[in-house]
């Protein structure tokens, strides 16, 4: 082979290699840090386009999409791996936005303001306006949060709309406090927005939110402990809702 051939061989070698490499940095998933500037209106943009996005809150990871489009709840469900009949549920930034989504005309402001926002998921009855058939098919409830964490506040604000909003992880799979816990999810996302460290790394606060059922009235459920279940019965039973046996 003489040198002239070697080197075309040797260029077009480099020029496949280095388009490779681009394509593969060009499909990378971009790990953006909450703190940096604008990035709670990045997530919006990310939202807007019917993505899905792994986010921090004041308790674990979550994947959040638009929760009133069926495209991004449908690939919600499957980078979950999650039976579609299991609900998720949506995160707000305002009380007036739990009463626009969900049906709380029996409960007061002063009740929901002591709950939230804060480590707890709230559920009540789909208003009409929450009228994607996606989202919890198999219920007509609803679980709707307002963490306590700036970013994520700033992001539902800016999107003005509900964000569907579920653990970071595979189903059945342990959640996540850290976005290197849930790498193998990266390339299904449209972007990950990078907290760190949530929780204080505390293994007990893996369990998330506390979920409690306030759609009955006068009554309540605990539907999953998760983090401050004390406080938070405490709080609902100073209003005289009644535990349903």
């Amino acid at each position: 082979m003489n040198l002239l051939k070697k080197l075309i061989i040797y260029s077009s070698s480099l020029v496949r290699n280095k388009t490779i490499t681009k394509m593969k940095i060009e499909n990378m998933t971009p790990i953006i840090p909450s703190t940096e500037e604008f990035a709670y209106e990045r997530a919006a943009n990310y939202l807007s386009n019917g993505q899905v996005i792994a986010v921090p809150t004041d308790t674990i990871y979550g994947l959040a999409c638009s929760a009133n489009c069926p495209e991004a709840i449908k690939n919600l469900y499957n980078i979950k791996g999650r039976d579609s009949i299991k609900p998720v549920a949506i995160c707000v930034t305002y009380i007036k936005d739990v009463r626009k989504w969900g049906q709380a005309e029996h409960l007061s402001d002063e009740l929901l303001c002591k709950l939230l926002p804060g480590p707890v998921t709230v559920i009540l009855e789909k208003s009409e306006l929450l009228n994607n058939p996606y989202l919890n098919p198999a219920t007509t409830k609803i679980g709707i949060r307002i963490p306590k964490n700036a970013f994520i506040n700033n992001v539902t604000r800016i999107f003005d709309m509900p964000l569907a909003l579920t653990s970071a992880n595979f189903s059945n799979e342990p959640s996540t406090l850290s976005v290197k816990e849930f790498e193998h999810l990266y390339p299904h996302l449209g972007a990950v927005f990078d907290g760190g460290l949530l929780s204080k790394g505390l293994e007990q606060n893996r369990t998330g939110s506390t979920v409690v059922d306030l759609s009955k009235i006068g009554f309540y459920d605990v539907i999953r402990r998760g983090i401050l279940v004390e406080e938070i019965v405490s709080i609902v039973e100073s209003y005289g809702l009644k535990h349903i046996p």
